[in-house]
């Protein structure tokens, strides 16, 4: 196994990571939200946030491998916090080769005598972590059915890996799963209606920035080195923090200025903000969400990118056609509420938190969304559905559902996609594995409304 590189052990940040950690598990909180709030509080150093987000993330994603490797030598029951303890030790052991083994294990056993009630479970700690020095960590090529190896080997839950083989096949599923636990790449749009791609590359280079330009979305920069959302770029409008699987919506929605066009579930705003570059910021984008703090988001993130035809508001997608008269909108983008399995990378909480049972509550949503979006929607409009999920029941089974129940509505081909979109294409749909252009796993769907009646 090769290890990854990262920064020297800090004692400071072997707490942080240890509190996010008992935090994700005990109160069921996001650990991106926490890491961030934990540099404010912890006030971690720039070049300690690195091995803080490498632990956290590390320990998260490989939980369940970790635990593989401790089986053997764990007698009785342990305390949640000492389990923990033990796994951020072994994590260090197993993938981290810039701290010594001996470091990691001292560091484990301070930990328990600093927390624990007696000396016993310092002792405890000591010696499993030991032990595993001694013998080495388990083989895991020895298990010999393929869906528990790769729970195991990828740390997600066997019932996911399943569901996942019986949909893609196991080359698909372990190709993905193992993309799950590497780091995303960091990307950004350039805004169309203040520079085009080779403007928002000179912006990033002349702050110093490593950024380069996608070979798949022209707008979307890769960035290699830097935090952009500090740039000057992003705060005067040039840029802003976009995944590249996330910018597919809009060219699939295939909007031209002058529309009228509902995003109904818009927060935190990225979709909103590209649909309205694409319109050359001429027209109507309306933009609703459920929660008054995330319209907030869209508001703040038009006005940074200067975006005027953008109108937000609080309101459940559901109940649009309360609000807003039928048929009355060229364009319609419903990226649903969804299980979110295609961005594990980025919250790796998200795999041990969802159960099967979420799917047929989510489904429901999905299409009592797709119910009202096309009530609003105008004959010979476009309506595009997506989600950020790989799950087929989400996507397939949504979309069929939807046109089971409206005969007036079509799949359509998304005409004016980049090339390698194309190729990922199905009939109408287009479903993005993590690991097909190191993205978010993605799903998009686009539709045509035939006729005024069914």
């Amino acid at each position: 196994m090769s290890k990854k590189k990262a920064p020297i052990w800090d004692g400071n940040v072997r707490d942080a990571a240890l509190t996010i950690l008992l935090a994700v598990d005990e109160k069921q909180a996001y650990s991106n939200l926490l890491l961030h709030q934990t540099i404010e509080k912890y006030n971690i150093t720039a070049k300690d946030r690195g091995l803080l987000t490498e632990l956290t993330y590390g320990t998260l994603q490989h939980k369940l491998t970790l635990d593989f490797y401790l089986e053997p030598y764990v007698r009785g029951k342990l305390d949640p916090w000492v389990r923990w303890v033990l796994r951020l030790a072994l994590y260090q052991i197993a993938y981290l080769d810039k701290i010594p083994d001996h470091a990691a294990v001292n560091e484990a056993v301070e930990i328990a005598k600093h927390r624990a009630r007696h000396r016993g479970v310092s002792s405890t700690v000591n010696g499993i972590l030991r032990s595993i020095l001694r013998n080495g960590l388990r083989d895991t090529t020895e298990i010999k059915d393929p869906a528990v190896r790769i729970s195991v080997e990828t740390s997600h839950p066997e019932w996911l890996v399943r569901r996942y083989i019986d949909g893609f096949g196991v080359e698909v599923t372990e190709d993905m799963l193992i993309e799950n636990n590497l780091p995303p790449l960091q990307t950004v749009r350039v805004n169309a209606t203040k520079a085009d791609t080779r403007g928002g590359l000179e912006a990033l280079w002349e702050e110093k920035f490593a950024v380069r330009r996608s070979e798949n979305i022209p707008e979307c920069l890769h960035v290699l080195e830097g935090q952009p959302a500090r740039s000057k770029a992003f705060e005067e409008g040039v840029i802003t923090i976009q995944d590249e699987s996330s910018m597919i919506p809009a060219y699939a929605l295939d909007v031209q200025p002058g529309m009228r066009v509902y995003d109904m579930c818009a927060a935190p705003g990225g979709k909103t903000t590209h649909i309205a570059e694409k319109m050359n910021n001429e027209g109507t984008v309306i933009a609703t969400d459920l929660h008054k703090h995330k319209i907030k988001l869209v508001d703040e993130s038009a006005k940074r990118l200067g975006l005027s035809i953008i109108e937000a508001q609080m309101l459940d997608g559901r109940k649009a056609t309360e609000q807003f008269e039928k048929q009355s909108f060229d364009r319609i983008l419903v990226d649903a509420p969804c299980s979110g399995l295609g961005v594990i990378r980025r919250k790796p909480d998200i795999k041990y938190t969802k159960s099967e049972s979420d799917f047929e509550s989510l489904h429901k949503i999905q299409l009592d969304l797709l119910d009202s979006a096309y009530e609003l929607l105008k004959p010979q409009g476009k309506m595009v559905y997506s989600t950020c999920t790989i799950d087929k029941m989400e996507n397939n089974g949504t979309v069929e559902a939807f046109l089971a129940k409206h005969t007036d509505m079509m799949l359509a081909p998304v005409e004016n996609a980049p090339e390698v979109l194309t190729t990922l294409r199905e009939q109408g749909m287009m479903q993005v594995f993590p690991q097909d252009f190191n993205s978010d796993g993605f799903f998009v769907a686009s539709f045509v409304k035939k006729s005024l009646v069914k």
